[in-house]
């Protein structure tokens, strides 16, 4: 089959299976992107989840001996939530970020390139491939930006014209020979606004990401969360849509596509009390579809305290009491007790002078008597 007819029918196909954007690009190695990830390293930038072999991110051909192109694709999710519940005193909500609400997008868009596969498989019986999505060798948005799908923005998005930079990303890289797109012209012009509100200064510059003071990375992070950055959180617990949500290009991008996407009001943005106490069972039962629930419920239960601490919930107070007395788990406990003296609850004093005559764990200690010291500044 002539490769430019096979092209535009992989295109057409891709619309029918709710694929939003699709581009191309050649597997020629990502010579820019690997001097960028050499100084992130330098730098110690990144956050730990990616892949830490630099040759594997920048060349294709280390992952498909015969690459000859990648194809990328990308999936619109929505920007806001229909419906959304408020928080109250007594009934205070957390939130899940965008790109966690509705079904796991490593899960939609696997499926999707599955089907691509086979599409290609049936037409070139010959034809290698190999795909992946966010936890795979490759740079998703490095690929995205080559292959046309939109520009590589301050924030370190990919910002597409269609969709703002609402989009998951994936790509395949394959030994058919497909003619590459052209790059989208970076149209960020002057703005800095990302930049700007990043509320924790993690946009170093334009397009460069301190992870480690990310918050949608720190939200992710199981132990005891810095304290620079509890105050940073607010009632975040998973992931960080500020530097998108201020952005121009994504004014009006409502993007409420795909049903798979479309969120469960009491899962993106739950009560935060019960989270404090709910069982890995019933964790999995009601978050488990949702790609914020990968880490466990830890990391979760540990922002749903900070978060109380942030709203000063004291009807939340028995939990925390309940929390710091029974929790097998220092990061839970200590945590708990922090908040419990930045809330300044009556009998906060008595509550934390009680859990530091029990507590052996010196980490949670140092967390009790940062608790006392809240309380003896008031």
């Amino acid at each position: 089959m002539i490769v430019n007819v096979l092209q535009e029918e992989l295109i057409e196909y891709a619309k029918t299976i709710g694929i939003d954007k699709i581009g191309f690009t050649s597997a020629a190695p990502f010579i820019e992107l690997k001097n960028l990830l050499r100084r992130q390293q330098e730098l110690n930038f990144q956050s730990g989840f990616e892949e830490s072999d630099i040759e594997k991110r920048t060349e294709p051909t280390l992952l498909l001996e015969e690459a000859q192109s990648i194809i990328a694709i990308a999936i619109a999710y929505p920007s806001r939530m229909k419906n959304a519940p408020k928080g109250k005193r007594g009934e205070r909500r957390g939130i899940f970020c965008r790109a966690s609400w509705g079904m796991d997008y490593h899960t939609v868009l696997r499926e999707k390139l599955a089907l691509l596969e086979a599409f290609l498989q049936e037409k070139v019986p010959h034809a290698k491939m190999r795909s992946m999505v966010d936890t795979g060798e490759l740079s998703d948005r490095a690929v995205a930006e080559r292959a046309g799908i939109g520009w590589s923005a301050k924030n370190c998005s990919i910002i597409t014209p269609e969709f703002g930079s609402y989009v998951y990303l994936g790509e395949m890289i394959t030994n058919i020979p497909f003619a590459p797109d052209e790059p989208i012209t970076d149209q960020c012009g002057d703005c800095t606004l990302c930049i700007d509100v990043c509320p924790t200064g993690a946009i170093v510059q334009a397009g460069q990401l301190n992870s480690n003071r990310c918050v949608a990375f720190l939200t992710q992070t199981k132990g005891f969360l810095p304290d620079e950055f509890r105050t940073k959180i607010g009632n975040r617990i998973y992931g960080c849509d500020t530097c998108q949500t201020v952005c121009p290009k994504n004014k009006g991008k409502l993007n409420w596509l795909h049903d798979s996407f479309k969120p469960d009001p009491e899962i993106a943005k739950p009560l935060l009390e019960p989270l404090l106490t709910i069982s890995n069972k019933d964790f999995k039962a009601k978050f488990g579809y949702i790609s914020g629930s990968w880490r466990g419920k830890k990391p979760i239960q540990r922002n749903a305290i900070i978060a109380l601490a942030h709203f000063k919930e004291e009807s939340a107070l028995p939990k925390l009491i309940e929390v710091l007395q029974n929790d097998e788990r220092p990061v839970i406990r200590g945590t708990a007790a922090w908040a419990i003296g930045k809330m300044g609850v009556v009998d906060a004093k008595e509550i934390l002078q009680v859990a530091l005559q029990k507590e052996q764990d010196p980490e949670v200690i140092i967390e009790i008597e940062k608790g006392l010291a809240f309380l003896a500044q008031k």
